[in-house]
């Protein structure tokens, strides 16, 4: 049984890109629909079951919420914008890096690194100046979506390190829901801005962003955290690499997206690096609230 749920759950995130891509509304309301509906089924459970926990929670983690929020805003904003860029393959597999943005986070505050992850990050990083080697050959517009990408995969890194801390006070219940409260506000406000329509869409692009987020949001991440309780933090990870290929499979059939044989060198040269990086990366301490 959890080895269908955890087949379920990497298709529901690897659909995600090819659906977003193939959404002609823009990146920021795209990326507000999936967190607001998010937001509107978790907020209430939160706030029956949660509440004493949410009053109880430190000025430091309040502001961390808000980090981890606006953090995670930053990354749907660039990598769904990437999609809109370059191929569906090259922005997932670049998003993925955030697994580098990490150990290069943790280098920073002096955490002890394993060699192993370091050379599996060097593995990954080439991978992607081969991806976006071969873009540049394509055109700017591609390789600025790839560029978009990495930044989401930094900004992916930071909300899971801030998370990190905030977990250690708040539930995964109660910590999501005021995570993609925050991000929803955060990218509300950005369209606001910058005068991004979040309506008005025509019946198709409504469809798709009720089909990403009830894949990716629901059954894709929902599902995950429902296996950590029978699967380990590494198995996830390494589960997640899967995401990559499917979703470049899924793009090649659906939207006959068929980018450079070099887009592929460096997906496997990310792949690689990614693996080593998991297995090698010691097993993070679990929350104290749960």
């Amino acid at each position: 049984m959890n080895a269908l749920l955890a087949l379920v759950a990497v298709l529901g995130v690897s659909a995600s890109g090819p659906l977003m891509a193939a959404t002609q509304a823009p990146a920021l309301a795209i990326a507000f629909w999936r967190n607001a509906a998010a937001s509107v089924v978790l907020v209430p459970v939160a706030a029956v079951r949660r509440r004493d926990e949410l009053r109880a929670l430190s000025p430091r983690g309040r502001r961390l919420v808000v980090v981890a929020g606006t953090m995670l805003a930053l990354h749907f904003a660039f990598w769904v914008g990437s999609l809109k860029l370059t191929s569906v393959a090259a922005a997932t597999a670049l998003v993925t890096t955030q697994l580098v943005w990490v150990i290069a986070i943790d280098r920073i505050r002096g955490l002890a690194v394993p060699t192993a992850a370091l050379v599996g990050s060097a593995l990954a990083v080439a991978g992607v100046l081969v991806v976006s080697g071969f873009d540049f050959q394509v055109s700017g517009r591609a390789l600025l979506g790839d560029a978009m990408a990495v930044a989401g995969g930094l900004f992916a890194a930071l909300y899971l390190v801030a998370g990190n801390e905030v977990r250690r006070e708040l539930s995964t219940t109660a910590y999501t829901a005021a995570c993609y409260t925050v991000c929803s506000a955060v990218l509300a406000a950005a369209a606001l801005v910058s005068g991004v329509e979040l309506a008005g869409f025509d019946t198709r692009d409504w469809l798709l962003i009720v089909a990403v987020t009830i894949s990716a949001q629901f059954l894709g991440h929902s599902l995950l955290n429902h296996l950590l309780a029978v699967m380990t933090p590494m198995v996830i990870s390494l589960l997640l690499l899967f995401e990559v290929p499917l979703a470049a499979l899924l793009a090649a059939v659906f939207l006959s997206q068929s980018p450079p044989w070099g887009v592929y060198l460096g997906l496997g040269l990310i792949l690689a690096g990614l693996a080593v990086v998991t297995t090698r990366r010691p097993v993070p301490e679990p929350p104290l609230v749960d």
